[in-house]
């Protein structure tokens, strides 16, 4: 909710600040550099310290961040409150999924992720809808406030809890500190690599899209800034929340059948997707294009679970939140950390052409497929003597 904010108050934000495309891309960059920059840091600590205060810590600086986003008299201070929320958003994503794969075992794991990234489209969604009633009410300051507060209150939620024991769902094992030199070979590691480069072009082509999706629909189909909102919070809703889910417990079900089931669920939902975003985008209509952008959301979500899962379960025990804190890392410097911005100076070029800019994105989601599916075919191949992920460095 708290991310999203941002891009349903973006046009009168924009007018009231004075940015234009490329600088309000550039906000959302500086969102990605707190967010990816910080996150190995956070994956290094969190297979070392306690997780569940390295998250309360993160949820209040992020909650923070939004708060004082609401208060920011110009562009520079904006960038460095943007830069707040990303960091504590970092602590947040990278510690989170681990401390579920140690309380989930390897056949309840990837359905347990799935509904914790349910709140992805979820909250998303809460983020437009709320971020547009608030802007069109009470202005964009307001929005930012008041979606801030709540986080500082539930930042100490997870306190009273006790911590899952590393690698406890995997049975009794001896759960090394992963040294810094072991965290970095995991790019030696091919179906990590997979993983996390199709999700690099994934993540490209969703970030650009999510921040820029209501500007489109509002300069190309002259639809108002709330009504653009409304839409996107309705289809992530209803499509993202759907997509995920069905995506995550479908893909359960297979994987019993079929190794290489998470793998084929993200190739062909993006080979599905990218077509249809292509009509969308250059539907004439405001009602074809919305049905059509409603469709893709909901298949470019089925990936939701399966990929988070194949993080966690393609590296070994001890080093799931440094997996997790690279592919962080990785995703958004390569991905949407440039990914908005660069669509924004592109429709500057093109003479704010918004429209032809965006049409970059279905490609991205292509390449996204083709790794993914280079993916399924490895995995679908028989390996003898392949090693488990519950195998251990000694050191």
């Amino acid at each position: 909710m708290d991310r999203y904010v941002l891009n349903a108050v973006r046009s009168p934000l924009a007018a009231d600040l004075g940015i234009g495309y490329g600088d309000s891309g550039r906000l959302f960059t500086a969102f990605m550099l707190g967010y990816f920059v910080t996150s190995p840091f956070f994956g290094y600590l969190g297979d070392r310290v306690s997780r569940k205060k390295l998250i309360a810590l993160g949820i209040a600086v992020w909650s923070l961040g939004t708060v004082l986003s609401g208060t920011a008299a110009g562009f520079a201070s904006l960038v460095f409150f943007r830069v707040l929320v990303g960091t504590g958003e970092a602590a947040y994503a990278t510690l989170s999924p681990a401390m579920i794969s140690d309380e989930w075992g390897p056949e309840r794991r990837n359905n347990a992720l799935t509904i914790f990234y349910a709140a992805i489209p979820l909250g998303s969604a809460i983020g437009y809808v709320f971020g547009g009633e608030m802007a069109a009410h009470w202005g964009w300051r307001s929005a930012f406030l008041w979606a801030g507060i709540p986080g500082l209150l539930l930042a100490m939620v997870l306190l009273p809890f006790e911590e899952p024991r590393r690698g406890e769902s995997d049975g009794p094992a001896l759960i090394a500190r992963p040294s810094v030199t072991e965290i970095f070979r995991l790019f030696r590691n091919a179906d990590y690599n997979l993983v996390v480069w199709g999700y690099v072009a994934y993540t490209f082509a969703l970030g650009a899209f999510a921040f820029w999706g209501p500007t489109f629909l509002e300069k190309v189909h002259h639809l108002s800034t709330a009504h653009a909102d409304r839409f996107f919070g309705a289809a992530i809703t209803v499509g993202g929340l759907a997509g995920t889910l069905l995506g995550g417990f479908a893909a359960t079900a297979w994987h019993r059948r079929n190794p290489a089931a998470y793998a084929w669920v993200m190739s062909g939902s993006m080979f599905l997707a990218a077509p249809l975003s292509v009509a969308a985008l250059r539907a004439g209509s405001p009602s074809t294009c919305m049905s059509l952008l409603a469709l893709a959301i909901f298949l470019l979500f089925l990936s939701t679970g399966p990929v988070n899962t194949l993080i966690l379960e393609t590296v070994p025990i001890n080093l799931r939140a440094g997996a997790m804190a690279m592919s962080i890392f990785s995703i958004h410097l390569f991905g949407d950390m440039w990914s908005p911005e660069m669509i924004g100076r592109l429709a500057d070029r093109l003479g704010g052409d918004l429209q032809k800019a965006v049409l970059l994105l279905p490609a991205v989601l292509l390449v996204a497929g083709v790794i993914w599916l280079a993916l399924a075919l490895k995995t679908a191949t028989p390996r003898p003597g392949r090693l488990s992920t519950r195998t251990l460095p000694a050191g």
